[in-house]
């Protein structure tokens, strides 16, 4: 009766593990998304870096808003993808100026 259980708590165990690892790697890519989107990298070098950093099948999401930007990595829970809930995070961070936009307002 008693091994059954230790089963099913190591099993538990060892999937809450999982599912910490995959929101640390989900905060990670967010962040790594924000800082190359706000550094105005192409957007397409945005969501591959950020996928890069993410759990496998994350949906990434970039947006602009006035002097900020947002990522937004959502993934589905390792081993059991059946349970109701997603792991989301998202960043945002401020938008630098480029050199260009710079040197403009300088001539100006």
């Amino acid at each position: 009766m008693v091994l059954p259980v230790l089963v099913m708590f190591a099993t538990a165990l060892v999937w809450g593990l999982l599912v910490v690892a995959a929101q640390i790697q989900c905060v990670d890519a967010a962040r790594t998304g924000a800082r190359a989107a706000a550094r105005q990298d192409p957007p397409d070098a945005v969501i591959e870096v950020t996928r890069e950093a993410a759990p496998p099948g994350a949906t990434v999401t970039v947006s602009r808003e006035a002097e900020q930007v947002r990522v937004v990595v959502v993934a589905r829970p390792p081993i059991l993808h059946g349970l109701p809930f997603e792991l989301r995070e998202e960043a945002v961070a401020a938008a630098e100026e480029t050199a260009a936009e710079e040197s403009v307002g300088e001539g100006a």
